[in-house]
Order: structure tokens, then C-alpha cells, then sequence
């Protein structure tokens, strides 16, 4: 038999037949995916071949096969650094959903997503949800923000929730595809897909007033067929986004506006930090290229942590503002 994985909670998994039936399934002893450490072998996402079994008059699924993946995104695992989470599989487009301070999202987490993504080849699209909390300050910096990102050549969707405002492109974009949604808690991921089909209804809870952090109200990932013709994967909050196996070399050519430059650069194997007649270096004095873009790339080079956006964000409104003043 084979099926398509909805839901994984890390010992059993929910498989969809190729008749429409769902089906509790566990994996045949200890399964392992050659040349991935993960913490999770099997993900949402994963067509999986299985066996009936019966015990105690209970029919279950055992797990004993997965095809080859198309794709796969990945993090670092939280408690196991030396492992990986596999957060989902076989995905035509992934959604970060972006807040401006209801949580906060910082460009650092925002990068390091977008930077996998591209490393794994899934088409990323930014959507800038709660749209409608902002004063004229957030405003000013959530459509900046979108400005730096349109100009690279990530989509961008300016959305509601709540007021229904920028869905109906949103569906569009969705229509025929997986999509998978991913972001911090309390983001709006749950809200966003009541929105997308309020029949689901999935569980929701409030911002921590005190901490201005989400609390996670998706457990598990889990995919929904939706009834526009679509599927969504929706995945439980992240705090960070640990990036995997990238060689410092290579982290640069998974910055579109980066490796558009490379060639222009005087030596092959730039860094774009001390090196001479470097096009990157260039384009970021001018004003091309976003201080809080090449701010992430150095933090991901020398493995330090992620750090706020407003920083980041003040830098590159002060450069913006140096460079018209200049001209």
C-alpha cells in the first residue's frame, strides 16, 4: 500500500491512502535515510509505502518503504546539533509569514530561512501578516522591509487575517500546489489557514502581552487539503532557524542579489569581507545591496547568533538616507 504523510508526532504518523482513507502508521524498526542525521526519518510530506498489521483488533500501519524525495527543508535540531529536523518534504512553495512587532521577526531569522530555501530549491514567498495593527511608524518599516526583498526578487503579500485583507491573491498563489506555511509563534499561521478555510478550525491563542512572543498552538506538522484545490502544510512555531551543512564558500551563492555579482568579483572564491575589488563590498557602499542582507550573511559565515531586525533595519534606513543626500 501506498500513501501520502499528513501528520507526524514523532512515533506515529497519519498516512492518506490512494483511496482517500487515513491511517495511524508507525516505521519498521530503526528507519534511517542514508546520508541524512535527522531527528525525524520520516516527515510530513513523504509518500511512504506500508503494511497492514492488526493487533488486539486494532488496524494499523506499519511503514517500510519512502520514495525519493523532490525536495525537503531542513533545520538545525534544537537539543541535537549535530542533527537535523526535516520540517517538511515534497513542497512547491513555502510561505514565511513576517510580523512586525506582534512578534517581532528579525531579518536575521527571516535571511537564514530564505538562505535554506534557496539551498534546497523551494520557491520562497514573504507574507507580512497582521497588517492590520500597524501604526504609521510599523507601517513605514513593514513596507520597507518589502521593498528590500521585492528588489532581490522574493514575492511578497501584504495580509489580514482577521479582515480578509490580501487573501484572494494568497488562494491564487496556493491553487494547485503543496504550500507549506512557516514562521515564530504566534505569527498567525493557525489564524491564516482558519482564513484560507474557516472549516478547519484550528486552534488559536492570544500574544503574551508581557513577552510579545507567541505560544505554540500547532504541536506537529500537519498538512490539510484544502477545498480550492490546495494543500497546506502548517508547522509549529520556531524561535530560530539554524542553518545546516553549508560550506562558508557556498553560503554567499544562496543570496540571489549576492550571486548575481560573483563573476564581477576579482577573486573566485571571495568571501565578500576583506578581499579586494569586491563587487558585493561595492554594491553594498552604494547602496545596491541591504546592510541588514549582508549583516545576516556575516553572522551566518562566522556562526553567530541571530539578533533583532530594528538595528538592522535603523542601518539600512540611515544608509538609504546618506546615499539621497549624497546624490
Amino acid at each position: 500500500m501506498t500513501g501520502l504523510v499528513y501528520k507526524s508526532t514523532g512515533s506515529w504518523y497519519t498516512v492518506k491512502s490512494e483511496q482517500g482513507d487515513f491511517i495511524e502508521c508507525r516505521i519498521k524498526g530503526k528507519f534511517r535515510i542514508k546520508g541524512i542525521k535527522s531527528t525525524n526519518p520520516i516527515a510530513v510530506g513523504d509518500q511512504v509505502d506500508y503494511e497492514w498489521e492488526e493487533t488486539a483488533g486494532v488496524v494499523t500501519g506499519m511503514i517500510h518503504h519512502i520514495h525519493p524525495r523532490k525536495n525537503y527543508i531542513v533545520r538545525k535540531s534544537v537539543n541535537l546539533s549535530k542533527q537535523v529536523h526535516i520540517i517538511a518534504s515534497n513542497i512547491d512553495q513555502v510561505f514565511l509569514l513576517v510580523t512586525i512587532n506582534n512578534p517581532p521577526t528579525t531579518t536575521s531569522f527571516i535571511d537564514r530561512f530564505l538562505v535554506t530555501a534557496e539551498a534546497y530549491h523551494i520557491p520562497a514567498v514573504l507574507v507580512f501578516n497582521k497588517i492590520d495593527t500597524l501604526d504609521e511608524a510599523t507601517l513605514d518599516e513593514q513596507l520597507f522591509l518589502q521593498y528590500i526583498y521585492e528588489q532581490i526578487g522574493y514575492p511578497c503579500l501584504r495580509v489580514s487575517s482577521t479582515e480578509q485583507k490580501g487573501i484572494g491573491p494568497l488562494k491564487e498563489m496556493m491553487k494547485g500546489k503543496v504550500s507549506m506555511f512557516s514562521g515564530h509563534s504566534g505569527v498567525g499561521k493557525s489564524t491564516l489557514v482558519n482564513a484560507l478555510e474557516p472549516t478547519l478550525d484550528l486552534k488559536t491563542t492570544e500574544i503574551s502581552e508581557q513577552s510579545k512572543q507567541g505560544q505554540h498552538t500547532t504541536t506537529f506538522a500537519e498538512m490539510f487539503d484544502l477545498s480550492f484545490g490546495a494543500k497546506i502544510i502548517d508547522t509549529p512555531g520556531i524561535k530560530g532557524f539554524g542553518i545546516v551543512d553549508m560550506q562558508p564558500q557556498e553560503i554567499g551563492d544562496y543570496f540571489p542579489e549576492f550571486f548575481k555579482l560573483k563573476d564581477q568579483c576579482k577573486f573566485n572564491n571571495c568571501l565578500h569581507k576583506e578581499e579586494p575589488h569586491c563587487a558585493v563590498k561595492v554594491a553594498l557602499d552604494t547602496n545596491e545591496i541591504a546592510w541588514s542582507r549582508y549583516r545576516s550573511y556575516l553572522q551566518m559565515l562566522e556562526g553567530d547568533q541571530e539578533h533583532y531586525r530594528t538595528d538592522i533595519y535603523n542601518d539600512d534606513r540611515i544608509a538609504s538616507d546618506q546615499t539621497r543626500q549624497s546624490e
